[in-house]
């Protein structure tokens, strides 16, 4: 029936492979130009002041987070060892939810960006990139 064709939206194609480009492009580049790109920007201005939830200081927690937001992001964003990139930018996100913002998802101190990124992440690490990555032109593992 046409009307059952139309309420489950049949008429979009299915690809699981373009999904994962959609999802590697969407949160790629969000993590890096709304959140990676202004650390990087103003790390010297930063650094002292950052959390340091792994007691590794604040120079060096902030560091690590560039280096998740921004240099992961962009090999997330062209699937090129996308999944040591989905888990370092999952581990990062999973230190901000639960060390920096203490597992809240509601008020003032919410960490729900950070989970919902965390989930995202995870879900790129177990699915993999898919064929449309340089992982999968290159030989290397583009899905689970």
């Amino acid at each position: 029936m046409k009307l059952l064709r139309i309420l489950r939206v049949d008429f979009l194609p299915h690809s699981a492979d373009a999904a994962l480009l959609i999802l590697r492009l969407w949160l790629g580049l969000s993590m890096l130009l709304l959140h990676g790109w202004s650390k990087l920007a103003g790390f010297a201005e930063m650094a002292g002041k950052f959390p340091d939830p792994l007691g590794v200081g604040s120079r060096a927690s902030l560091g690590l987070a560039v280096f998740g937001e921004v240099v992961c992001s962009v090999l997330l964003i062209f699937g090129l060892f996308h999944r040591l990139a989905a888990l370092a930018l999952a581990s990062t996100m999973a230190t901000a939810f639960f060390l920096v913002h203490q597992g809240v998802l509601t008020g003032s101190k919410s960490g729900e960006l950070a989970f919902v990124y965390l989930a995202g992440f995870v879900t790129l690490l177990v699915a993999g990139a898919g064929r449309f990555s340089i992982d999968a032109k290159t030989g290397g593992p583009s899905r689970a």
